[in-house]
């Protein structure tokens, strides 16, 4: 299966207009049918690599031998590192895309229907090194001239802008440590003073026993919060308060946990939710809190970001995986 931004880009392509009565134009007088199938054969496997940069490079040593353009291998290195999420390597490509801009045909492309499809990729390589650079000016003049160019690639070009957006809302806030919540799966309440304890940052899990996605990472979450909490990082986790059906099912999930779910497990307050102070939009969201009330981070578990504010905290911390010690039971 493609990734969401493969499909969303090569859309226009997949649904292109079929060949002509006639048939397909012929291929140039150089290429034989046999070229032309290497090379398009060779080119898919680009475009579809995922599985790591080593096996991308693999795949554009194959497609350069198979005839395929140096403007289709930069498209599938531009989808990669899209896929991948990784922001320093896109804003990285930004040389070879003024390189490459000079030859451009649309015929060479693998992934574009257009011209402003490929030049709002520029604009997006800009945007990305201003933001990088902490130039929001030039950044919303760069991604605002990308979205217009081509706004079927606005599913790359949007989370930067949310991002950013929080990140500044995030400056704002402070964690009020002296705040107390109901717990799920114990009497009375908590502060969050007494769960950090002597630890050296509270790490929020922001889940729901309805999200799907909070289902399917709980397995990923027990093992992470143990090896936090081994660590020195405090872990609580908040269910959004939502009355006597919602808090069951949590109990449930807890339940499944085993006798010792790692972390305190805690209810929202409905009068002053940190859901909403935080802007936490969907299951599961992390928040990483410093011991001044500041946020470190708030986005998905899954975001490599974290790992990068944690590790800040404390060098020596990793990203355990799934198999690592003993897992959730």
């Amino acid at each position: 299966m493609r990734p969401l931004i493969t499909c969303l880009l090569l859309g226009p392509l997949l649904h292109a207009a079929p060949p002509a009565a006639d048939g397909p134009a012929n291929p140039p007088a150089t290429a034989t049918p046999v070229d032309v199938v290497q090379r398009d054969a060779a080119l898919e496997q680009l475009l579809s690599e995922r599985e790591s940069p080593a096996a991308l490079q693999r795949s554009i040593d194959k497609a350069r031998k198979a005839g395929v353009s140096e403007q289709a291998i930069f498209e599938a290195r531009f989808l990669f590192l899209v896929d991948g999420h990784d922001d320093d390597g896109i804003a990285g490509l930004l040389p070879d895309f003024t390189r490459l801009s000079a030859t451009f045909k649309i015929e060479d492309s693998g992934i574009f229907a257009a011209r402003e499809d490929w030049l709002a990729v520029g604009e997006y390589l800009k945007a990305l090194t201003a933001l990088k650079q902490g130039d929001k000016t030039a950044f919303k003049q760069h991604i605002t001239e990308a979205f217009w160019l081509s706004p079927q690639q606005g599913a790359a070009f949007a989370p930067h802008i949310e991002r950013l957006r929080l990140e500044e809302a995030m400056r704002a806030v402070r964690i009020d440590f002296d705040a107390r919540f109901k717990t799920i799966n114990a009497e009375g309440s908590q502060s969050l003073k007494k769960i950090i304890g002597g630890n050296k940052a509270l790490l929020l899990h922001f889940w729901s026993p309805w999200s799907d996605g909070s289902e399917a990472g709980m397995p990923d979450f027990t093992i992470t919060a143990r090896a936090l909490t081994a660590r020195g990082v405090a872990v609580a986790s908040i269910l959004p308060e939502g009355g006597e059906k919602i808090l069951k099912d949590a109990a449930g999930s807890i339940k499944d946990l085993g006798a010792t779910p790692p972390g305190a497990w805690l209810i929202d307050d409905d009068g002053r939710p940190l859901l909403r102070r935080l802007r936490v939009r969907g299951f599961p969201t992390m928040v990483l809190v410093g011991l001044d009330g500041t946020i470190l981070f708030n986005g998905d578990p899954t975001d490599e970001s974290l790992w990068v504010a944690l590790r800040k905290i404390d060098p020596a911390i990793r990203r355990p995986l799934l198999g690592d010690g003993d897992p959730a039971p």
